[in-house]
């Protein structure tokens, strides 16, 4: 019965981290709003039979017509960001959080004669300055009867207040030591407003002063062997930092911002707008762009201010980007004359707003993912793709499997290539293959290489005999697994040259003998020309090529002067760009497992180096290749790398 929620998103891209999830109407009014430590997790109890529901949880998700979510840092966060939010939207299927009783405040009662301290859910005190909302109420408890020890602030009520400065005799808090207000007759008037002003600076401005000497105080106290004072030291200092524990959603409440995560490829973008008023997150605005051009972030940036910001919706004093564009000051000269009045573009690189950006920019990251994995799945995307490749490319059907190469390497260093299939418009990562190449003069002659390789399995079945490799053996590594994220295993055989006079006997590999329609290659003309050379001294004919140049995303056809255009917001480009990327980072995994293990191979035998030198040197020299380069001063100034070790590194290296 789940099956008939059509909006239930895949397991698979709901993401595993905290954040605050939405149910929407098909009007778009937020149903309900609910937090996850892990979202995965717990949007799946929502999508289990319908039978097995709540009758409340049942009709809640049978009424929603659309879930979303966002992604924070921690599960503070999505408590204090699903507060907002309840609040701010008034979903009718919540019960928690309609009003402020849910969360303690801090608050200072500056509009006193003798202001103080306390905790409360009321924000309805008049001239009270307010610190929260916060989820722990015994860590304010605990800083307030902490932090009164250095600011001499009332806690008593005002009617124990009264009482006492009419008596003259302290409140029963003062005899206790647990309030130094004015009645306790220590203080003045004016030197308690003046303790209350510092109380509320340090509160506002978050200063770690206290902090740090009461961390002096327990460091003392435990080398003087005082365990019992220092363990009150370290309570003290939980607590308070408990109470002033940063977030990335909650800001200071004098805080009004907007704030704009982007996160980009070369077709796309994913925009992800928080508006912070009050130092809250008061909504959420998340939106993809379909890129008919290349554009720099900053470009974007100018693209997207002129779409949000009208003379209806004006902007803040500050918003906070990525990046600065480079017209930044024009930029905010055209904000100002919308919002009538100064308005500052920041690109935040610490603290808490850049916090709060990289939160934005996650859940950007999320959107962008969520986007591109919704489009490659859609039936009807993928179909309209393979037929538009088909036009664009003239072939006379539809390019049903792809496979698709790229050459990797290190200054010239572990040369690899990788080969990945896509039928129907999906991976085959079963199918995936990896070349690793002994020597190669270029990218073009690697990938005349790989392909020659590659097609000798298909020699026998097309009729056109056997092909005769006359050049190193290349051999292919079968990567049978449902996660193509793996590093190449460790080689069993070194790769070895072929004699000039005996053709190579090529192994048997049934999957390895289906016949592609189309091959791409990642590269403009030189590498097409190299793949299209190796096709025909195989005799291989019937099978379509093509090469995806990055700079432009243009398609090369052999023999061709000019490119294919494609749409940059087709499905037909997002597809070869899909299957080209996929080639490129399984190419780049191995790579890199290969140059790991090649630097430890030759390091692993030299006395005196143990595997976390061994790291090092790999971190600072990233090859075998340049470290043989290196000379002994060079060598030794790694660090734990003496000049005796360094000389020996040497002379083994370059032996």
């Amino acid at each position: 019965m789940s099956d008939m929620l059509s909006y239930r998103p895949k397991p698979g891209e709901i993401p595993t981290r905290p954040g605050v999830y939405r149910f929407r109407d098909e009007n778009g009014r937020v149903l309900y709003v609910g937090k996850a430590n892990n979202l995965r997790a717990r949007l799946s109890n929502y999508f289990a039979p319908l039978r097995s529901l709540h009758e409340r949880t049942r009709r809640m998700v049978t009424t929603a017509r659309s879930v979303e979510w966002t992604v924070v840092g921690t599960d503070v966060e999505a408590l204090q960001l699903e507060f907002t939010w309840i609040n701010e939207f008034d979903p009718p299927f919540n019960v928690k959080f309609k009003d402020d009783k849910s969360y303690p405040y801090l608050a200072v009662t500056l509009g006193e004669e003798a202001p103080r301290v306390l905790v409360t859910r009321n924000t309805n005190i008049k001239g009270a300055r307010y610190f929260g909302p916060y989820p722990k109420i015994w860590a304010v408890h605990e800083t307030i009867d902490l932090m009164i020890k250095a600011f001499p602030i009332r806690t008593c009520t005002n009617a124990s207040y009264k009482r006492a400065m009419q008596s003259g005799k302290p409140c029963f808090p003062s005899q206790i030591g647990r309030c130094f207000g004015p009645c306790s007759h220590k203080v003045t008037i004016e030197e308690h407003r003046k303790a209350v002003n510092e109380f509320v600076s340090f509160m506002t401005s978050q200063d770690k002063t206290l902090i740090n000497a009461l961390t002096i105080e327990m460091q003392a106290a435990a080398a003087e062997q005082d365990y019992e004072l220092a363990a009150r030291r370290r309570d003290q200092i939980f607590a308070l930092n408990a109470v002033l524990e940063k977030s990335a959603v909650v800001l200071r409440d004098n805080v009004d911002i907007d704030l704009f995560g982007i996160e980009q490829d070369e077709l796309a973008a994913a925009v992800q707008l928080f508006k912070v008023r009050g130092g809250r997150i008061r909504g959420v605005r998340s939106w993809m762009v379909d890129k008919e051009l290349d554009v720099s972030t900053g470009e974007l940036i100018d693209s997207v201010m002129q779409t949000v910001y009208t003379d209806i919706e004006k902007p803040p004093r500050e918003i906070v980007v990525p990046e600065l564009p480079d017209d930044a000051e024009a930029l905010e000269t055209w904000l100002a004359a919308l919002a009538g009045r100064k308005v500052r573009l920041v690109a935040a690189q610490r603290g808490e707003k850049a916090a709060l950006l990289q939160t934005a920019t996650q859940n950007a990251k999320q959107s962008l993912m969520l986007y591109k994995t919704r489009r490659s799945s859609d039936f009807v995307a993928r179909s309209k793709a393979l037929e538009d490749i088909q036009e664009a490319l003239g072939m006379p059907d539809a390019p049903l499997r792809m496979e698709c190469y790229d050459v990797s390497h290190l200054s010239g260093t572990n040369i690899v290539a990788s080969m990945v299939v896509f039928e129907d418009g999906l991976p085959r990562k079963d199918e995936y293959r990896r070349f690793n190449i002994p020597e190669s003069t270029d990218d073009t002659d690697s990938i005349y290489r790989t392909l020659t390789r590659r097609l000798a399995y298909l020699g026998s079945d097309d009729g056109a005999g056997e092909i005769v490799e006359r050049h190193l053996t290349i051999r292919a590594e079968d990567v049978d697994t449902d996660d193509a994220e793996d590093a190449a295993a460790p080689d069993d055989a070194e790769d070895a040259a072929a004699p000039e006079d005996e053709p190579v006997v090529q192994p048997k590999r049934k999957k390895f003998r289906y016949r592609p329609n189309l091959i791409i290659v990642d590269g403009g003309q030189p590498q097409v020309q190299a793949a299209a050379r190796a096709l025909s001294d195989a005799g291989i004919t019937g099978i379509q090529l093509c090469g995806i140049a990055k700079r432009l995303e243009e398609i090369w056809l052999p023999d061709s002067d000019y490119p294919v255009i494609l749409p940059r917001n087709s499905d037909a480009l997002f597809l070869i760009q899909r299957i080209r990327d996929e080639a490129h980072r399984f190419a780049i995994t191995h790579q890199r497992a290969r140059r790991k293990r090649d630097i430890s191979s030759v390091l692993a035998d030299i006395p005196g180096l143990g595997p976390a030198r061994v790291k090092l040197l790999l971190k600072h020299f990233g090859s075998v290749a340049r470290l043989k380069e290196a000379s002994v001063e060079e060598i030794a100034e790694v660090r734990g790398i003496g000049p005796v070790i360094a000389g020996t590194i040497r002379e083994r290296v370059n032996a």
